[in-house]
């Protein structure tokens, strides 16, 4: 009689449940970032971020829809991080990737409209900001939510917070 072993799953567990709460996490740091950085640069600096200085340190609405697109932002990559652990070998590099040049092309894209030197350069560097905290904190929500699975019995994916079935 021979004994039938499981086969491993075709890609590493994943609790999805730890990975959203993360990636919900780093959505809130890309927004504080967003509005830290117009009220720093708009308010300590007097340099002019997404609306007219006139607007004052806090700015407009668009303040809000900047923290806003940071934030869906830092939510869409961990859709994407998802997707990649389920689907592909290798996926915090292939994310890295990702993450990576869409940084560069949200670092670069200020300097294509035509406004001062010191606007681009400061939302520029808030861009930056906001893509290394998404950069470096949803991997490491991912590599805790894969750690998670595994230590449960038979490395098995969460259930939606019910304890496993015995």
């Amino acid at each position: 009689m021979t004994q039938q072993h499981p086969s491993p799953p075709s890609h590493p567990p994943v609790d999805a449940g730890r990975l959203w709460a993360g990636g919900a996490a780093t959505a809130l740091v890309a927004a504080l970032i967003a509005v830290a950085g117009i009220v720093i640069c708009r308010g300590v600096f007097g340099i002019a971020i997404l609306a007219p200085e006139g607007d004052g340190a806090w700015g407009n609405a668009s303040t809000f829809w900047y923290a806003g697109a940071a934030a869906l932002a830092a939510l869409l990559a961990t859709a994407l991080i998802h997707v990649l652990i389920l689907t592909t070998p290798q996926p915090q590099r292939f994310f890295g990737w990702v993450i990576g040049l869409a940084t560069v092309i949200a670092v670069v894209m200020p300097f294509v409209p035509d406004a001062g030197l010191d606007a681009k350069i400061a939302t520029a560097a808030i861009n930056a900001i906001i893509g290394i905290a998404i950069g470096s904190l949803v991997p490491s929500v991912a590599r805790s939510a894969m750690a998670m699975a595994l230590r449960r019995p038979g490395g098995a994916p969460s259930t939606g917070g019910m304890p496993p079935a015995r």
